[in-house]
C-alpha cells in the first residue's frame, strides 16, 4: 500500500510538472504593448518631460516590460500643438500637454476648465474635483467626441502673472499691451482690459520678448522661466498667477488603444497617471523655491519681483468673471462643465479658507 501511494504521487507530480512545462509558454510569452507618447514641451522643460518619461517607467516596471511607452518632447515627430489631432486619428496612442491649448482649434471652450479658469480653483481644489466630483466624468465626455480618454497629469501651479517690461500700477497699463498668455480664458480677460493675446509655443517665447513682438509673457514659473532665460529679457517678474491658480496638465489616450489594453495594463496606467502627479507636483514645488531663490539672489538688481496691486487685481477679478461667463455661454458642453466647477469651488473654497487662509497670511515671509 505504502509503495503504490508512493508510485501515485510521483506520477501526479511528474504529470503536473508536464503540464506546467507544456502551458509555460503561454504564461510567459505574453504580448507587448508598444505605445507611443508625444507631449507639447521641448525637452528643456524637464519638468514636463520628466513626468512624461516617469509614466512610461512606472508602467514599464510595474508590468515586466509588458508595457512600453515611448516618450517624444515636442519637435521631434511632431510640432508642440500637433499631438491631439495625431492621437485622437490614432496616429499615436498618447500625448501630454495642456487641455486649454485645443480650446480654439476643436471649437469647444470646455477644454479650459479642465486646466484651470481665472480666479478659479486650487491645484487641491482640481484634485478633488476630477475624483470626488464630476471633473474626470466631464472631462471624458469632453473628449470622448474626439476619440481621446483624458487623464490629469501633473498639477504646475500655482503660477506667476509674467514678465514685463514695464511696470503694473492700474489696470489700464494693459491698454495696448501685447501679452503671451497660455491660458485663452486668462487671454480674454487681457483683451477686455484693452490689450491682445497671443498662444506662443514656450520655445518661442524668448525670442518673441527679446524682439519686442510681444510686451509681456507669462509661462510657468521660475524653474521653467528661467529655462527659456525670459529673466534675461523683462526686469518686472510678477505674481500671483490669477490667470492660472490650479493649473493641471493632461495625459490623453487613443480611446480605441486605450479600451483595446488587458484590464490590469488599463488599471495600471490610470494608477500610475495618479502616482506620477505626485511626482510631478514635489518636482514643481521643489525646482520653483530653488529657483526663486537664485532670482532673489544671482539678479538682484536686474529683476523685480513684484506683486501686482490688489486694486489690479480686483479689476481683473471683475473682468474675469464676465469672460468665463461668455464663454461658458458658447456650447451647451462648457454650461454644464462651468455649472459644475463652479458648484464644487463653493464646497471647497471655504475649507481652503479656514483651513489655510489665515495661516499662509500669518506665516507668510
Amino acid at each position: 500500500m505504502v509503495k503504490y501511494r508512493r508510485r501515485f504521487l510521483a506520477t501526479a507530480s511528474g504529470a503536473m510538472a508536464a503540464a506546467a512545462v507544456a502551458h509555460a509558454p503561454n504564461v510567459i510569452a505574453q504580448p507587448t504593448v508598444q505605445w507611443r507618447m508625444s507631449t507639447a514641451f521641448t525637452a528643456v522643460f524637464d519638468i514636463h518631460q520628466g513626468a512624461a518619461h516617469r509614466l512610461a517607467k512606472i508602467v514599464e516596471e510595474t508590468r515586466g516590460g509588458r508595457f512600453r511607452n515611448e516618450v517624444f518632447p515636442a519637435g521631434q515627430i511632431m510640432g508642440p500643438f500637433e499631438c491631439f489631432d495625431a492621437a485622437s486619428q490614432g496616429k499615436i496612442e498618447a500625448f501630454m500637454a495642456g487641455s486649454y491649448y485645443w480650446v480654439e482649434a476643436k471649437k469647444e471652450p470646455a477644454f479650459e476648465w479642465f486646466s484651470t479658469v481665472p480666479f478659479g480653483m486650487n491645484l487641491e481644489g482640481m484634485t478633488a474635483w476630477y475624483y470626488q466630483g464630476d471633473g474626470l466624468k466631464l472631462w471624458e465626455e469632453a473628449y470622448a467626441v474626439f476619440n481621446l480618454v483624458p487623464r490629469p497629469g501633473p498639477g504646475v501651479a500655482p503660477q506667476m502673472a509674467g514678465w514685463f517690461r514695464k511696470k503694473m500700477s492700474t489696470v489700464s497699463d494693459y491698454k495696448g499691451l501685447k501679452m503671451r498668455i497660455g491660458t485663452g480664458l486668462g487671454g480674454k480677460v487681457y483683451v477686455k482690459a484693452g490689450g491682445s493675446a497671443a498662444l506662443t509655443p514656450g520655445a518661442d517665447i524668448y525670442a518673441a520678448l527679446e524682439r519686442g513682438v510681444i510686451d509681456a509673457a507669462e509661462w510657468i514659473g521660475p524653474h521653467d522661466d528661467m529655462k527659456l532665460g525670459l529673466h534675461n529679457t523683462a526686469r518686472y517678474y510678477y505674481y500671483p498667477g490669477w490667470h492660472e491658480p490650479g493649473t493641471v496638465s493632461e495625459f490623453s489616450f487613443n480611446k480605441k488603444a486605450y479600451e483595446a489594453l488587458p484590464v490590469d495594463l488599463r488599471r495600471t496606467l490610470d494608477h500610475a497617471v495618479a502616482a506620477v502627479q505626485v511626482y510631478g507636483l514635489t518636482d514643481f514645488h521643489a525646482k520653483n523655491a530653488i529657483a526663486l531663490e537664485r532670482l532673489k539672489t544671482e539678479f538682484k538688481g536686474k529683476v523685480e519681483l513684484l506683486q501686482l496691486p490688489v486694486p489690479v487685481l480686483r479689476d481683473l477679478k471683475k473682468l474675469a468673471a464676465e469672460v468665463v461667463r461668455e464663454q461658458s455661454e458658447k456650447t451647451p458642453m462648457a454650461g454644464k462643465v462651468h455649472a459644475s466647477f463652479t458648484k464644487f469651488q463653493a464646497l471647497v473654497g471655504p475649507w481652503d479658507h479656514v483651513a489655510e487662509g489665515a495661516y499662509h497670511q500669518l506665516v507668510a515671509v
